[in-house]
């Protein structure tokens, strides 16, 4: 085997992969395990950086320790 045929199977390999694993998550037949677990948007709880809970409560505590003049 040359080196180009190894290296285009292996891609189409890696293609193949990351096409099956979208393909389950659009299909989502109930019971079946997947490899990639779905994403969970975690923005907006009270200690994310982007969050008002968080903003105010750095805020406060940056005021505290005199790093603003608040």
């Amino acid at each position: 085997m040359t080196s180009f045929r190894k290296i285009g199977l292996v891609l189409f390999a890696a293609l193949l992969g990351i096409a099956g694993a979208g393909l389950s998550e659009r299909l989502s037949v109930p019971g079946a395990l997947s490899l990639v677990s779905s994403a969970q948007a975690r923005v907006g709880r009270p200690l994310t950086p982007v969050s008002v809970a968080g903003v105010t409560r750095r805020t406060v505590r940056r005021c505290a320790a005199g790093v603003y003049n608040c």
